[in-house]
């Protein structure tokens, strides 16, 4: 009885025990529970959260350039894309292998993508592959267990309607470099791209928008269930600009496979309507990445198909220039309007002679037939009369050797120089020198885009100004504050050019138009051929042919003017490239674009504006 006794007492000792073990132990879990769900549920609520949603910024929508009737020549279109984010998976070169055998990717591509990893944090997604096929889509939704990270998105990517057409002008977008990703994180967004060049550049920060958000469900693996709130970013603007595209494509079909470009103006308000630089390249290559034989193809092509002649390419104005030496002469006095000078075909100064392209000469001349016939010998002597400082001071305010302030990147001044000039490059500067110039060669060097705002200054005799940008209103031009009767005799030279018998471009001549505005329109205008090499006495006595030369010797053939003659609206420019002489090669090559342009008449048109396209 007595050994019961003492069992029974150390049962319940025991028991005692366990259950006071037991309560403490729920007591413990108890607080636990509380300190959890009440004391820091809230936080707990959030880490949840974080694992269970997935937010992301959304790249916001590019901006769209239009022609001036409302045209899209740069616009957005779908982009199925594979993405990966890091984050979402234990093992990254695992993902990208298993990737590799749903959806092929190159060397370069998997360079890229392990680049753009060490760039980038890990929550933002990289893209794996872009253009996604619904057959490559179909396979990584298929192997999505084996893909963790790995997510299929749409996006949008940049399309150019018109091609190489408008490149030149309207540029092209690239992804962003490493140092602007480090400085915008929206830039590190898939898909997002800056403009690199053209009006892409110009406007870039415009046409890009701001960033919108997305929060996804998202499992253990990192799986996206379902989108819980999206708030879409803000899409860039769209930009109108001034060119007629229409025209544009009109423009380089008749430059043909010329090396050259031209530049269709406004007249009147400095709206750039159509601006050709011909060869041209694809504008979509720099979205997805120029491969290294393209842009062999390209630098080596001695025809520059990259550059925009328009803007960047620099030459001699060549005769073209004449006209604002007669002004400049005018305005000098140091020719009077009725005042002959003889021409026999050369200029003797000093010890040199500086012949007319007329061997025989043309004798006697006024300011009105000197342009007509395109004497080097009155403008030889013009030039030594006035001296380069006075001549420098007119081309400026006609826009030769200045800065335009055109809105195009990439766009120079070329140069017009003066003494000052000289010495400040420790060079003596010589009458010789100026009586060069005085036939627009020598040191002088400009642009098409110059020389077509030049044309326009003396068309109206205001100080027109070039834009690619289109505002609400056309800025009204300021007076040249040039002689009107100046000006008035120099464009009838222009006109007698290429209208009146003996002018040295009759290939220019228009004739009757079918246009209701224009169809006695005339058009006055300047020819230009300019030497890329020197013509040395032997090869002149030996009866020197520049067509003889290889292409890339021969003269570069300009061609300036402006129509109506009696109302003037359009002001153009062309540089042929190695074309050898102006009135034959750049001359009928003018006529045909001056004809679309007043056939078409864009600065002019009434009509309702284009639908402009999604």
């Amino acid at each position: 009885m007595k050994r019961e006794t003492q069992n029974s007492g150390v049962f319940t000792r025991r028991a005692l025990i366990v259950g006071g073990v037991q309560v403490a132990a729920l007591g413990a879990l108890a607080a636990r529970l509380y300190q959890v769900q009440v004391v820091e549920g809230a936080r707990y609520a959030t880490l949840a959260d974080s694992n269970r949603i997935s937010a992301r910024l959304l790249a916001p929508p590019r901006g769209r350039l239009l022609d001036r009737n409302g045209v899209v020549v740069a616009g957005n279109r779908l982009n199925w894309r594979a993405l990966l984010i890091a984050e979402q998976t234990a093992d990254v070169g695992a993902t990208l292998d298993n990737f590799a055998r749903v959806v092929m990717l190159a060397d370069h591509d998997r360079a890229r993508i392990e680049r753009d990893l060490r760039r980038h944090r890990r929550f933002i997604p990289v893209i794996l592959r872009e253009f996604l096929t619904w057959e490559d889509m179909a396979r990584i939704e298929v192997h999505a267990p084996d893909l963790p990270g790995v997510l299929v998105d749409v996006g949008t990517t940049r399309e150019y309607r018109f091609g190489p057409t408008l490149a030149h002008i309207v540029g092209y977008v690239a992804p962003p470099a490493e140092d602007d990703a480090e400085d915008d994180p929206v830039l590190a967004l898939p898909g997002m791209r800056v403009g690199r060049a053209g009006m892409e550049r110009v406007h870039d920060e415009v046409l890009r928008g701001r960033a919108g958000a997305v929060q996804l469900e998202v499992n253990a693996n990192g799986r996206v269930i379902r989108e819980l709130d999206r708030q879409e970013g803000v899409p860039g603007e769209d930009i109108s600009l001034t060119i007629d595209a229409d025209l544009q494509q009109a423009v380089l079909g008749r430059l043909g496979e010329e090396s050259a470009s031209a530049v269709v103006l406004d007249a009147r308000t400095g709206d750039v309507l159509a601006m050709a630089s011909n060869p041209s390249f694809d504008p979509s290559l720099f979205n997805s990445g120029v491969s290294q034989a393209q842009w062999v193809e390209w630098t080596s092509n001695r025809r520059a198909p990259l550059i925009n002649k328009a803007v960047a390419g620099l030459y001699s104005p060549g005769s073209t220039f004449k006209t604002v030496v007669a002004l400049a002469a005018l305005e000098a006095k140091v020719v009077t309007a009725g005042e002959t000078i003889n021409c026999p075909g050369y200029l003797d100064y000093g010890d040199r002679r500086y012949h007319c392209w007329s061997k025989g000469g043309h004798g006697n001349l006024d300011l009105r037939g000197a342009i007509k016939n395109s004497c080097d010998v009155y403008f030889f002597e013009a030039a030594r009369r006035m001296g380069i400082d006075k001549l420098a001071a007119m081309a400026n305010r006609f826009g030769i050797g200045v800065d335009l302030q055109a809105d195009l990147p990439g766009a120079r001044t070329g140069l017009m120089p003066t003494r000052a000039w000289a010495a400040g490059r420790g060079e003596v500067w010589n009458i010789g020198d100026s009586i060069v110039c005085g036939i627009g060669q020598g040191r002088v060097q400009t642009t098409p885009l110059a020389l077509a705002t030049m044309t326009a200054r003396l068309a109206t005799g205001r100080m027109v100004v070039p834009r690619l940008t289109r505002g609400t209103v056309a800025p009204v031009a300021a007076s040249m504050g040039v002689s009107e009767r100046g000006l008035a005799m120099v464009r009838e030279g222009m006109w007698a050019v290429v209208n009146e018998q003996a002018g040295s471009a009759p290939l220019a001549k228009l004739g009757p138009l079918n246009s209701p505005v224009y169809a006695t329109a005339q058009m006055a205008g300047k020819t230009g051929s300019v030497q890329v090499r020197n013509v040395t006495r032997e090869q002149r006595e030996h009866g020197y042919k520049s067509e003889d030369l290889a292409w890339e010797f021969r003269p570069h053939a300009l061609f300036v003017a402006f129509a109506p003659h009696d109302a003037p609206r359009y002001a153009l420019a062309l540089v042929v490239e190695h074309g050898n002489a102006g009135a034959q090669a750049a001359a009928p090559i003018a006529r045909e674009i001056m004809i679309e342009t007043l056939l078409r008449d864009p600065a002019g048109q009434v009509a309702p504006a284009k639908q402009a396209a999604k």
